[in-house]
């Protein structure tokens, strides 16, 4: 029972620090390097980098950024563009360091199962946001953000005390994840081809076919008779 509870709480650590990354990832180290200077977690070899003063401070900083930019309508988009190239490599090096000391391949196969949940969660979030942009009151955005910012602090709160109830949780987002996502991107077409009809854009026009060519018309038939022969 005790080596089942260890698995669990590395793969509730592997799969939180993945998943957080994906929505927040200054939030997410500056958790989980805050609990483990304060000592209310262990954290395994590959995160105690966490817990160093630069790294703290380095996210807290980025936090506070990120705390302002993601409630600016239309920033907020732009800034998870950005970190489409931040958030992934960094959930897959999270969920690498979170399963402690393995062999390679276990490494590895943590890392890219890692990076594939952090870009599930950033491709929802961003789709959502984007979505939310098309309202013209910013109250929805700031009401997202909040949000976001209380799942990712309590969802690694219990990843890091109640592994198990957190991985059957994850097991449902996942799945909702999968029914979410084709459905925001149909939402997300949608709206972009309403910007595009607003601003005048017309789709180029089928190029026309060449002229068939030109047929000869056929030598008129004229009735030519001889002469009668003089007798």
């Amino acid at each position: 029972m005790e080596q089942l509870d260890q698995i669990a709480a590395i793969l509730a650590l592997t799969m939180g620090a993945a998943w957080a990354s994906g929505i927040n990832l200054y939030a997410a180290i500056l958790m989980l390097g805050l609990m483990g200077t304060t000592g209310n977690i262990d954290l395994p070899p590959g995160l105690e980098i966490l817990t160093d003063p630069m790294v703290l401070m380095a996210a807290g900083v980025m936090y506070a950024v990120e705390f302002f930019a993601d409630k600016i309508p239309g920033v907020d988009t732009g800034w998870d563009s950005i970190h489409t190239f931040i958030r992934i490599p960094a959930g897959a090096m999270l969920a690498a360091g979170a399963v402690g000391d393995v062999t390679p391949a276990l490494d590895l196969a943590a890392g890219i199962m890692g990076g594939g949940l952090a870009a599930a969660t950033h491709a929802t979030k961003a789709g959502s946001r984007a979505l939310i942009n098309t309202s013209p009151e910013p109250f929805s955005n700031w009401t997202a953000s909040v949000t976001e910012d209380i799942a990712v602090i309590g969802g690694l709160w219990t990843a890091l005390n109640h592994p198990t109830l957190f991985v059957a949780l994850m097991i449902v987002f996942i799945l909702v994840m999968i029914w979410l996502l084709p459905k925001l991107w149909r939402a997300l077409k949608t709206v972009f081809r309403k910007i595009r009809s607003f601003f005048g854009a017309k789709e180029d026009p089928p190029e026309s076919a060449s002229p068939p060519p030109l047929q000869e018309s056929p030598p008129l038939q004229t009735d030519h008779q001889d002469p009668p022969d003089k007798a």
